[in-house]
Parts: structure tokens; C-alpha cells; sequence
């Protein structure tokens, strides 16, 4: 009983928090779909559509170049270079050279500095890149200032503070030999990232890299070139040597393969989809056996048990699964798609669940009081719809399922209850704006039913009882486990999958794990002294 008070104390916290923020927009959530939707998008200027290679700005050397669009209206933002293999071929040679005349010896004090000196200058260009990065991949403006830059700052400022904390240890022997280790950089490091959190995913690589004295090649994803472009302008402004970043735009195909495959390249990088990182896996393998990190897709379950005491609670546990599924218009390779809800609330949490989805606000990325943009892409958004046609002949569909408007790829919030287990909405990844639904009775079996699938990127558990919190703690089969809470994120904490979700961690010191190499050292002392 008192590990119950004391959880529902906490609970009643987090709810207090959550309903001071539903007060303060109270005007928003009485709102429907927004089915006319009126796209007045700002028109925010383009500065950077070169490629950024040892610190200039260079014309692809095959002088192709392709088209950005803006999800929101459809329309052309700009076109951008295009990178091939001969512009990968550049950019190792000049990270090659940068780093083993600059950068791997660089003090790592100053490499502190100049890394605190970007995320301060990053800071000083929040709204314009903030604008830039809506306008490019269609997530609402507010959400990309407040969550998305707040982050990126947190990450390069925590890893700028390992710089000159990254070190070695020395191993006791018998006999007279004197042994230590060294951590030394790995070397010329290709970073691969996605569209949905283009900068920060951009950050989560950079960052622990650089603080381990790597030189990094970024290829951004194709849908989302220009805040990156940006952010590298301003590592240059900051005082980061030429060469340590380089940024390249372009297909994978084209671009990516070239860089994974390079003989130059030491270490690979890679946060997208598990069919792309199985290819990945195996080009590393098939040219120098390369270092590999990928952080990969992800089905993450959410189990809602039925310690509520009140509508008040069950209010909040509805709040957390809304946030987990639909935050970034679901295109969150955490998200929360897959609800396990106790069936002695079942009901009245789908009763919730309609009325919150429905007062849910879709439209303008710059509007201020928009939650959910467009989707990243027609591609994205195709299929999206595709899942939604399976979900509406496999399970029961409680509200949304249609496009919002016939301009710009908006989505309604979709939630389908009385899933199956093997449901194709169930074991798939959808990275949209869907929400799954299934009836448990056993905290037991909600367990079980979490961990039958080939992911296991993230986890959580929403309950009052704190065994039960860590029973299912331990037994979800995740990188991750949230308790009363989803997407919490620090640059501290460790991220990353097991089983197909991914090899190794960003964040934390975890992550700068891998880009690092052990040496050890051993020294024979002859006349040695150890005391007897």
C-alpha cells in the first residue's frame, strides 16, 4: 500500500502538470479537424544549397542538383546539390587529411571550446533555423524551437564537457610489465541520418564524435537537407577546423552506398529503417569490416494497467499515450504505436482517447497553436494512408483515418482498437499519426504480448504500483523503458535498440563508445619493484 501512495503521489503530480498546460490552452483543445485548411506558409529565405566539404561550399562535381519540397503546400522550396561518389571521394580525402594532421591531436580543451562556441551561436539563429527546419520537413514550428533545438543545445554542450574527460586506465600485473590503455578516435567517421528529426539526429551524431576527436561526412536524407547545411556554416563561424565537418546532399543509392562502402571511411553511423541498416551492415562488412552503430525502427508498446483512482488519472495515462503516438505526426522511431490497455478500463479510455484525438489540431506548421504538421512527404504519406486502408479491414476504427485538406500531406489523427496481435498495423512500423489499440488482462501477458515482435527499440508502463512498474521494467525487451512518462529524452541517458532495433547507443557515454578504439600498452620494467 505505501509503494502505491507513494506512486499515486507522484502520479497526481505529473497530472497536475499536465492539466496547468491543458488549462493554458484550453481554446485548442475545444477545436475540431481542421478540414479547410488555409496554409498561409511563411516564406523563409534558403541560404545554404551547396555542398560543404573541408569547410567550402562546392557545386556537386557532376553538377546534378534535385528539388526540396515543402510537405505543407507541396511546392518547391529550392533545389539543392546533389552528391555522387566522386563528391564522397572528395570529402574522405579531405576528412582524412583534417584528421590526421588536425583534428585527432586537436587540445582537447579548445576542442571543448569551439564545440561550446557553436551550440551558443546555434542559439543565437534558433528562430530562423526553427522556420527553416518546419518549412522543410513540415513539423510545427513551436515544437521544433522548444524541443528540437533545446535539445540539439543540451547534446552538444554535454559532449563538449567530455572532451577533456575521455581517458585510458592502467591494469596492475604480476611480474615487471607496466600496462595501460589509451582511447584513441576512431578516425573518418560517415554519418547517415533521417528526415524526421533532421538537425537533431544530425546533432546525436556530430557531437559525441567530435568530442571523441572523430572527423565527420554527414549525408542528410534527401527530404530534409537544409537545416544541417546551416548548423555547418555556423561550425565554421564557431571555429571548428575546416574539414571536420562536411555535409553532403544527395539519394542513398548515389551518395549513401559510395560513403558506407569507402575503404577510407573507419566507422559508419546509421539512424533510419532496419531494412536500410541490414544493407548497411553488410556493405561495412563486405569493403573494411567497419565499425557499425545503428539505431533502427522500432514498435514500441505502451501498457496502460488499471490502477486508476480517478477520470482525472485516466486523463493523464490518455495525455502520455497521445503524446507518445502522436507527437512529430507520429514519425518517431519511439513512438508508442502499440497500446496495451487493462480491460477494466478499456472502455472509458477509448471513450477519452476519440475525444482527445479528435480536438487534436492539424494544419500550419507556423500557425502557433498547430500540434501535429504534414508528413514529411507524399511517399511517407501514401503510405501511411495504405496502413490505414489494412487497419480499417483488420481491427475496428475509432476516429480519423482521412486526410485532412487536398493540400499538403496532413493526416487526422487515426485510432484503431480491438487489434490483434498479428494485425499487420500491430507488427509493422508505420511512423505516422496511427495509433493501435489492444485489450490485456494480465500485466503478466501484457509482457508477453509486448516482447512478440523483431523490435525493441523502446517500452513503457503507465501504473500506480510501483512491482508492478519494476516487473514490467525488467521484463520488456527494450533499450529503453519509460515509467509514467514517454519520449523523455537526455543527452546523459543512452539510447538505442535491442534485437533488430539497432547496435550500440547514442547519447551518453555510452555513445561515444564507438567512436573510440582501445590500445593497450604494455611496457616490460626490468627490476620492477612490487612489495611482498
Amino acid at each position: 500500500m505505501q509503494n502505491k501512495s507513494r506512486s499515486a503521489l507522484v502520479l497526481k503530480g505529473l497530472l497536475k502538470k499536465t492539466n496547468q498546460t491543458t488549462n493554458a490552452n484550453t481554446t485548442i483543445l475545444k477545436r475540431q479537424f481542421n478540414t479547410k485548411l488555409n496554409i498561409q506558409q511563411k516564406q523563409v529565405p534558403v541560404h545554404y544549397t551547396k555542398l560543404f566539404i573541408g569547410g567550402q561550399w562546392v557545386d556537386g562535381k557532376e553538377g546534378k542538383s534535385f528539388s526540396v519540397i515543402n510537405p505543407s503546400t507541396e511546392e518547391e522550396i529550392c533545389k539543392v546539390s546533389e552528391a555522387t561518389e566522386s563528391d564522397v571521394n572528395a570529402a574522405v580525402e579531405i576528412a582524412r587529411k583534417t584528421f590526421e594532421n588536425v583534428w585527432k591531436d586537436y587540445p582537447p580543451s579548445k576542442r571543448s571550446k569551439v564545440m561550446l562556441r557553436w551550440a551558443d551561436l546555434i542559439e543565437q539563429h534558433a528562430d530562423y533555423i526553427a522556420d527553416l527546419e518546419s518549412m522543410d520537413n513540415g513539423k510545427p514550428r513551436e515544437m521544433v524551437k522548444n524541443v528540437d533545438i533545446y535539445l540539439v543545445l543540451e547534446c552538444i554542450r554535454y559532449f563538449a564537457g567530455w572532451c577533456d574527460k575521455i581517458h585510458g586506465a592502467t591494469i596492475p600485473q604480476d611480474g615487471d610489465k607496466f600496462v595501460y590503455t589509451l582511447k584513441e578516435p576512431v578516425g573518418v567517421v560517415a554519418q547517415i541520418v533521417p528526415w524526421n528529426f533532421p538537425l537533431l539526429m544530425a546533432t546525436w551524431k556530430w557531437a559525441p564524435a567530435l568530442a571523441a576527436g572523430c572527423v565527420s561526412i554527414l549525408k542528410t536524407a534527401e527530404q530534409t537537407p537544409l537545416s544541417a547545411l546551416y548548423v555547418a556554416s555556423l561550425a565554421k563561424e564557431a571555429g571548428i577546423p575546416d574539414g571536420v565537418i562536411n555535409v553532403l546532399s544527395g539519394f542513398g543509392e548515389t551518395a549513401g552506398s559510395p560513403l558506407v562502402k569507402h575503404l577510407d571511411v573507419d566507422k559508419v553511423s546509421f539512424t533510419g529503417s532496419t531494412e536500410v541498416g541490414r544493407k548497411i551492415q553488410i556493405m561495412a562488412a563486405q569493403s573494411n569490416l567497419k565499425n557499425v552503430t545503428l539505431e533502427l525502427g522500432g514498435k514500441s508498446p505502451l501498457l496502460v494497467l488499471d490502477e486508476v483512482q480517478s477520470k482525472e488519472q485516466l486523463e493523464f495515462l490518455a495525455h502520455v499515450c497521445h503524446q507518445g503516438v502522436f507527437f512529430n505526426q507520429g514519425q518517431v522511431c519511439s513512438c508508442s504505436s502499440r497500446l496495451f490497455v487493462n480491460a477494466k478500463i478499456y472502455d472509458e479510455f477509448l471513450e477519452i482517447t476519440k475525444k482527445k484525438a479528435e480536438k487534436r489540431i492539424v494544419g500550419d506548421p507556423f500557425h502557433p497553436q498547430t500540434e501535429q504538421g504534414a508528413q514529411v512527404s507524399k511517399e511517407q504519406f501514401d503510405k501511411i494512408l495504405d496502413y490505414i486502408e489494412h487497419g480499417k479491414k483488420e481491427a475496428k476504427l475509432l476516429t480519423g483515418g482521412k486526410r485532412v485538406g487536398n493540400r499538403g500531406y496532413f493526416i487526422e489523427p487515426t485510432v484503431f482498437y480491438d487489434v490483434k496481435d498479428d494485425a499487420k498495423i500491430a507488427q509493422e512500423e508505420i511512423f505516422g499519426p496511427v495509433m493501435s489499440v489492444l485489450k490485456f488482462d494480465d500485466v503478466d501477458e501484457a509482457i508477453h504480448r509486448a516482447n512478440t515482435t523483431t523490435y525493441g527499440l523502446a517500452a513503457g508502463v503507465l501504473t500506480n504500483d510501483l512491482n508492478k512498474a519494476i516487473r514490467a521494467a525488467k521484463g520488456l525487451k527494450a533499450g529503453t523503458v519509460w515509467v509514467n512518462c514517454w519520449n523523455s529524452f537526455s543527452s546523459s541517458v543512452p539510447f538505442g535498440g535491442y534485437k533488430q532495433s539497432g547496435i550500440g547507443r547514442d547519447l551518453g557515454r555510452e555513445a561515444l563508445d564507438g567512436y573510440l578504439e582501445t590500445k593497450s600498452v604494455v611496457t616490460a620494467v626490468p627490476h620492477l619493484k612490487h612489495s611482498k
